[in-house]
């Protein structure tokens, strides 16, 4: 027994020693040390958006800038009254005959011409034209004697003293036009020589000369048989044409 015991406690103590050195080699447990905790950066607030300059009245909107215009020459701003000046306007006709065998071209004349027109140089479209009054009581040509046969007997000026033209349609007018262009048209309207009424249409063209003047003239052809226009009989004169060129030539001034 004592054999086994003392065999025994050599063992039990080399176990103790061999503990003990283990226990002394062995990492000491580290004492927990409480790590500050890091505090967060506070958050950079984003600096406030700088508030925008309000725009100026020019950049406002961007537009492409805009080209200055040099003002029509003149033209006039809406419609204006043009009142024809007869000492300045010829109303005539034109025929052929044949007078003692001799081609020959008549032409007879007067100034005793009245009427007035609207025109709106912005817009053409918006003209208008009154009646237009030819006192044929005064038409002369070359000849006394002819201008008698046209007064007494063809006309018969001392019943029906005057010609007359109501325009009832204008054609041929748009757009807009500067003073010194001559603007072309057309006016339809009714015809009266003595008791007959029939339609005629005038070619026109008139030409502003300033803003407050216009000058022009019309045209048309008409036929003799249409107004039962008669030539009287005379010996020396043969073939008068059916055909006769009716033109006027006109100024007119502004009355507003």
């Amino acid at each position: 027994m004592l054999a086994r015991r003392s065999a025994v406690l050599p063992r039990l103590a080399a176990l103790g020693l061999l503990g003990a050195l283990l226990a002394g080699c062995a990492a000491p447990t580290p004492t927990p040390v409480a790590i500050p905790a890091t505090q967060a950066p506070a958050p950079t607030s984003a600096p406030a958006p700088t508030e925008a300059a309000a725009p100026t009245e020019a950049a406002a909107l961007t537009t492409a800038p805009a080209t200055e215009t040099a003002p029509p020459a003149a033209a006039a701003s809406g419609p204006v009254t043009f009142q024809i000046a007869a000492q300045e306007s010829q109303a005539s006709f034109t025929i052929d005959e044949v007078l003692r065998g001799s081609p020959k071209t008549v032409v007879g004349t007067t100034q005793g011409v009245s009427g007035e027109l609207r025109l709106d140089l912005q817009d053409l479209s918006r003209t208008e034209v009154g009646v237009i009054t030819v006192q044929v009581g005064g038409l002369a040509t070359d000849s006394g004697f002819r201008d008698r046969a046209i007064r007494d007997f063809i006309l018969n000026t001392g019943q029906y003293p005057a010609v007359t033209f109501t325009p009832t349609a204008l054609t041929g007018l748009s757009g807009a036009a500067q003073p010194g262009q001559a603007i072309a048209f057309q006016i339809t309207g009714d015809l009266t020589i003595r008791d007959i009424t029939r339609p005629v249409t005038f070619e026109v063209t008139v030409t502003g000369a300033s803003t407050a003047q216009l000058a022009g003239s019309a045209t048309a052809t008409i036929q003799r048989a249409d107004y039962n226009l008669i030539i009287p009989s005379v010996p020396q004169v043969a073939n008068v044409s059916e055909a006769v060129i009716l033109k006027l030539d006109f100024t007119a001034n502004a009355v507003n």
